[in-house]
């Protein structure tokens, strides 16, 4: 499973059970932490013996390490050897394509993010924005030296219409129109010889929250990114949900009562307060920092609040009536403050609700932020390339 690009030097790949068992033990030590063979063992179901020669093979593929051994707390004979992730075992370059900038990033096989770049734009031009991943990615390469051998592939994450609600940014009518035209993935797939993986962005933020969040003690949630437009995913049983059209958790086109029946998304995304910032003569980057939080912006941000976190309440509380999920997990491009005012505001919202015959779940504050979507996307190929195939984004299913 050693992950070369270089056909002349790339060790063969096991095929079978061998390699599925192998990547039910990588999947296990990614959920859960570092854990000794035993626990491994215990984890996945598999022998001892069989643990163990898996643990050492992938040891020597350069995929996991052993720590220096720890004697657990009242537990009588020798100190366990846990065992990780090796973090520099395998890599992965992340793409987030938004409607207002272009994130590129490298992780590592432990999820570290290792270098990050973002392209700032009005909108986004596909005649501009291929020729800028091009040379992005080329970049990333280079910084990683000889670990570039390493790259298993690259993941996009991207708005599944890319090219839509193009009437609330002020931009030439063609550009929008041309993303409906495009298949981003086989685009980017055009620039680079490593396999590229795709999907929504909301959905690959989802994903790491999932793997590297909140999702890590939650069985079930739905997730809520607010970015210049609201998003989300699903997570059910411990999997990322995409759904067959791989739209699940579209939260942000959900319909609210109101003169042309808004969405919710022309109401709690960052647009909006973005919007509020520049008609009143502030620069529309300041609704994703602390200068949110000023003086002079508050106001604007309260008049926000005061709109968005009602019907991102009444959004929920459907949502609850048709999906039994134990939380919210609320996350975004924002201030950190400002995005733990909306979780209070929204929370004292549903407290209005009747939740006869429902059970309100709680709100919980993502855990990853901004780089959510990139590094979403970064995770893709990494899945792709290690994971069980069967049991993708797997975490309930490996708990005795």
């Amino acid at each position: 499973m050693t992950p070369s690009m270089s056909a002349s030097t790339a060790t063969p790949k096991p095929s079978g059970m061998r390699q599925m068992n192998e990547r039910i033990v990588l999947q296990a030590v990614r959920v859960h932490g570092p854990c000794p063979k035993s626990e491994i063992a215990r984890l996945t179901h598999l022998s001892t013996q069989t643990t163990s020669l898996i643990v050492d093979r992938l040891i020597d593929d350069g995929l996991l390490a052993r720590e220096a051994r720890t004697r657990v707390q009242g537990r009588m004979g020798q100190p366990s050897v846990p065992i990780s992730l090796r973090a520099d075992g395998a890599f992965s370059i992340g793409v987030k394509v938004g409607r207002r900038s272009l994130d590129v990033l490298t992780m590592d096989f432990a999820g570290q993010v290792h270098a990050r770049d973002v392209i700032e734009y009005a909108y986004p031009d596909p005649r501009t924005v291929f020729a800028l991943l091009s040379k992005k990615i080329d970049q990333m390469m280079v910084a990683l030296g000889n670990d570039a051998a390493k790259v298993v592939g690259i993941g996009v994450a991207a708005p599944l219409w890319l090219g839509g609600w193009r009437n609330f940014f002020d931009t030439p009518p063609d550009v929008f129109a041309a993303w409906n035209e495009i298949d981003i993935s086989a685009r980017v797939q055009a620039l680079t010889t490593l396999p590229v993986e795709f999907a929504k962005d909301t959905t690959a933020a989802c994903a790491a929250e999932l793997l590297m969040g909140q999702g890590r003690g939650l069985g079930d949630f739905l997730y809520v990114f607010i970015g210049t437009f609201i998003g989300g995913g699903l997570v059910i049983d411990g999997r990322l949900h995409a759904g067959p059209k791989g739209n699940a958790g579209a939260i942000g086109s959900f319909p609210l009562m109101g003169e042309g029946t808004p969405q919710l998304l022309n109401v709690a995304s960052v647009y909006v307060l973005e919007k509020r910032f520049t008609d009143a003569g502030f620069p529309a980057a300041a609704a994703h920092d602390q200068r949110a939080l000023s003086a002079q912006l508050w106001p604007l941000c309260e008049a926000w609040l005061d709109a968005a976190c009602p019907a991102l309440a009444t959004a929920i509380a459907t949502a609850a009536a048709l999906v039994d999920v134990d939380a919210i997990v609320i996350d975004g491009e924002l201030d950190r403050q400002l995005l733990r005012e909306v979780l209070s505001r929204t929370n004292t919202a549903l407290d209005a609700f009747d939740w006869q015959g429902m059970l309100r779940p709680r709100l919980v504050e993502g855990e990853i932020g901004a780089d959510a979507r990139a590094m979403g996307g970064a995770i893709l190929p990494l899945y792709a390339h290690f994971a069980p195939r069967h049991v993708l984004f797997l975490k309930s299913g490996m708990n005795a």
